[in-house]
């Protein structure tokens, strides 16, 4: 079904709206355009085909897909359009729980499709309200106009049938507002049959009415032959109904006996009629004292629904709000950014929980990925001893030289280390630091691992063909450039955790054999890993760029081996210094920041070198 079926289905004063020889509403402009969409908390913002047409907001995700049909559409009759606070382009689009958040290219371009939105909106409502549900409604006369009370409508039509339609619509109403009484059910039963008795009366006298009229009339005709002269001799009445007229007194008299006419017993009826309206004043009289006592029981009642439904009123409104809140909380105003609403407990909570998901679809992987024989040729050693001759060359030997100068120095002293994770043989260190209210706290870890080499280590660290079966954060990465055999430009983002920004990194990676100086100290490898600017590669508005400067240094010592035998992963130890600085840049709150660190570094550390200890088991040690 079209839109235009399913809004003119709704209701009439829909289907005369004016519109256009194209369907279009008379007096409101279409407008189209791209426009950003919020698509989720994963993809973030994505450029979407948006079509104001006929009241109704469509979106497609191009304009190339608009014959295929919409992905989305709101009807703007009750829609809630909001620009945003601090987001100049940025404006939502809400009806009920169904929220669009939106972002113009522009401030300007956000305002006219504001302005367009509530045109639609406007013109849609200004017609509504002239063209509402007309209904019909009936005027009965004036009483006098339907002749109730007239001499000769009491003659023409009798008195039942204005006792009867005033009784009847009072009987039905009271009989079903008032049926859950028992008493008060009985006594409006008894004016039910009141209320036949007296119709009968009324019919009674009515008809003896009549009668008198006729007769009075046929006793002037006669009077009026007889006497013609004497047009004083009226004939007067007594009490009784007897006529004193001498020239019809036997006739007049017959015609209006004690009996009536017809046998009508005038003065029984009279007394019947009395006693029966009687009835009805002291039924009714019951009724009102009954009403009146079941008042407070009543009133009881209303109190303690209206209690009732206030209580479940505001459940309703609580379970809306925290609906709306589950529903729009990962929503852009829910996640990483200089106003964001939520706070750093929930930060931390949904960073944390988002952690522990990713851990446990690692461990489900972990195994397969082991098992995977990747091989990768080791250069030469001395491929690694040499500084390079590419652009990067100095900067590389300026990083090599910073990390063996500090990142080899005892941890006490006045650097003001403090260690933050005690593991066995790990210890890791931070010592925090904040610029310009970023967490730039440098951190340090020493680890010993048995069976493993310095140079294998670096291997698998530095070798992007093994980088995916131990780094669990990353979404995808590539090499940028291959600067040397040594030295590579690597570009990669990782993955996101809700509610932090999506970040990513483009760092130039080396890896280096440093010989010793002297014969009885061992030769140090070295990986270092340190931002740098690369024009394939310039930062985009879906991730924030984080800077890194990061080196692991690794020395391997060899205990002499038993006699003859030779030397055996038994016999060796890698020893193991891991330094990170890193600007994550963005909003995320130092709080939730050192934690993470504090709880991801540490397993990482871990993860790494049991991974390295697996692939090196039963190979040949690579020194």
């Amino acid at each position: 079904m079209s839109d235009n079926q399913s809004w003119n289905s709704s209701g009439s004063e829909e289907d005369a709206e004016p519109r256009d020889e194209s369907g279009h509403l008379v007096g409101c402009v279409d407008l189209s355009g791209v426009l950003s969409k919020w698509t989720n908390y994963i993809h973030g913002w994505q450029d979407r085909w948006v079509v104001l047409k006929n009241n109704t907001l469509s979106y497609y995700k191009s304009q190339d897909e608009t014959e295929y049909g919409c992905r989305g559409s709101l009807c703007l009759s009750k829609a809630v359009v909001t620009p945003h606070e601090f987001d100049e382009c940025r404006l939502d689009i809400s009806v009920n729980d169904s929220v669009w958040y939106l972002r113009a290219q522009d401030p300007e371009h956000r305002h006219q499709w504001i302005d367009s939105v509530e045109l639609h909106r406007t013109i849609r409502e200004g017609r509504r309200e002239k063209g509402g549900i007309q209904g019909t409604i009936f005027i009965p006369p004036p009483l006098a106009d339907s002749g109730y009370g007239s001499e000769s409508s009491l003659r023409r039509h009798g008195s039942m049938l204005s006792l009867t339609s005033a009784t009847s619509g009072l009987s039905a109403t009271s009989t079903s507002s008032f049926k859950k009484g028992h008493s008060l059910r009985e006594k409006l039963s008894e004016m039910e049959t009141f209320r036949d008795i007296l119709c009968r009366q009324v019919d009674t006298l009515q008809k003896y009415f009549d009668g008198c009229s006729d007769a009075v009339s046929k006793d002037e005709l006669q009077r009026d032959k007889i006497v013609e002269d004497d047009e004083d001799d009226f004939p007067n009445t007594r009490t009784d109904g007897e006529f004193l007229n001498h020239g019809s007194r036997e006739k007049l008299f017959q015609a209006v006996s004690p009996k009536g006419i017809n046998g009508i017993d005038f003065k029984g009826e009279a007394i019947t009629f009395k006693a029966t309206t009687a009835g009805i004043l002291a039924t009714l009289s019951h009724c009102i004292d009954l009403m009146v006592k079941r008042e407070d029981s009543w009133q009881k009642r209303v109190d303690k629904e209206m209690e009732k439904r206030r209580r479940i009123e505001e459940g309703y409104k609580s379970a809306l709000n925290d609906m709306k809140k589950n529903s729009h909380f990962r929503g852009p105003d829910y996640e990483e950014g200089p106003n964001s609403l939520i706070n750093e407990d929930e930060f931390f909570d949904a960073v944390e929980a988002a952690l522990d998901r990713q851990d446990k679809i690692e461990e489900q992987s972990h195994t397969e990925k082991v098992r995977i024989h990747r091989s990768s040729p080791v250069p030469p050693g001395d491929v690694y001893s040499s500084i390079g001759t590419h652009r990067f060359s100095e900067k590389v030997e300026e990083m090599v030289q910073n990390h063996m100068t500090y990142s080899l120095q005892d941890v006490g002293g006045d650097a003001n280390w403090q260690l933050v994770v005690e593991e066995g043989e790990m210890k890791v260190y931070r010592r925090e630091v904040e610029e310009n209210g970023i967490v730039l706290d440098p951190l340090k870890a020493t680890h010993s691992v048995k069976g493993v080499t310095g140079h294998e280590v670096c291997h698998y660290f530095w070798d992007t063909a093994y980088r995916n079966d131990w780094e669990t954060t990353i979404e995808n990465f590539n090499v940028v450039e291959t600067l040397s055999e040594n030295a590579t430009v690597v570009y990669q983002t990782h993955k996101r955790v809700w509610p932090a920004s999506q970040r990513d990194v483009l760092y130039l990676s080396a890896m280096r054999k440093i010989l010793s100086n002297n014969e009885n100290d061992p030769d140090t490898w070295l990986v270092c890993n340190f931002s740098v600017d690369h024009d394939d590669a310039q930062p985009s508005g879906r991730c924030v760029r984080a800077k890194i400067n990061i080196g692991m240094i690794c020395q391997t010592l060899v205990s002499p081996p038993e006699g003859d035998k030779e030397i055996s992963r038994d016999n060796i130890l890698c020893k193991i210094t891991y330094v990170a600085n890193v600007n994550p840049g963005g909003w995320a709150p130092a709080s939730v920041l050192r934690a993470v660190a504090k709880r991801e570094y540490p397993k990482f550390l871990k993860r790494f070198t049991s991974y390295v200890q697996e692939k090196t088991a039963g190979k040949p040690i690579l020194f």
